[in-house]
Parts: C-alpha cells; structure tokens; sequence
C-alpha cells in the first residue's frame, strides 16, 4: 500500500513478511498509512527523491530489515542518521540476524530498537503489532 505521506516506511524484500506485517497491524487495528520499499534503494529513493534531499512530509516510523538486496539495511540506517532532517525519525530493525556485529553496528548508527522476527506466525503478528501500537500511537516524536 503507498501513499503521499506515509505514517510507516516498511522496508522489506521478503513479500510474505510483508504482508504478515500488514496483516498485523489491522489486527492491531492500525490503519495507518504505510508505504512498502522492497529494498534498500527503494527505501533511500522515497526518503530522498531529488538530489539527496529529504521529503517534506516524513513517515513516523521506519521498520527496517537489515538483510536487503541492492543496499543493506545497516546502509539506509547510516544514510537516515547522516541526514540533518532525517536524523532523528525514528528506525526500528526488524530483522532475522541475531548476528552481534549486526547488532552493534545497528547500535552504533543510532537504531531506536532492534528486535528479532519470531519465526511462528502468531508471535511474528504478535511482536509486530506491538510495535506498530507503540511507534505509532503511543511514542511522542519530536521531528
């Protein structure tokens, strides 16, 4: 689903995972706006259409895969964080790797959270609904 503006940024290559992702959040009954990047570069190229420069209006919350074809996660993390306006959006990983140089690294470039996709279907919907409902609703931003 894509939209103008956005309130999530779901950056994610595995269709399935998308779309258990989506499933989610209705059944968490989220019905924000959310644009779908299938990769890195689809990700850098929403957030920075033209020359670099970040969208007027941003999304509230990235989800962020790190294992992404064309530019990794761990590559968007860094590109948001060394942005002046984009600096502080919030980016949460979602990821399979459990990796501790992943982890750290994430750390490192800034990452508001980073959490492991269960791998059974209702805590996969459980965890991403959650943190759907936190991001999105409860989480004060200052942008």
């Amino acid at each position: 689903m894509a939209t103008e503006s956005p309130d999530l940024l779901l950056v994610e290559d595995n269709p399935d995972d998308v779309e258990l992702t989506l499933r989610a959040f209705k059944r968490a009954r989220l019905a924000n706006p959310v644009h779908v990047a299938c990769d890195g570069v689809e990700a850098l190229e929403f957030l920075f259409p033209q020359n670099g420069m970040a969208r007027a209006v941003l999304p509230r919350v990235v989800l962020l895969d790190l294992k992404l074809p064309r530019v990794n996660g761990l590559e968007v993390l860094a590109r948001i964080r060394a942005n002046e306006r984009t600096k502080r959006l919030p980016v949460v990983v979602v990821t399979s790797s459990r990796e501790e140089a992943d982890i750290l690294k994430a750390c490192e470039l800034g990452v508001n959270s980073y959490i492991v996709k269960p791998v059974e279907f209702e805590k996969f919907v459980a965890v991403v609904g959650e943190v759907g409902l936190y991001w999105l609703t409860l989480n004060q931003a200052s942008m």
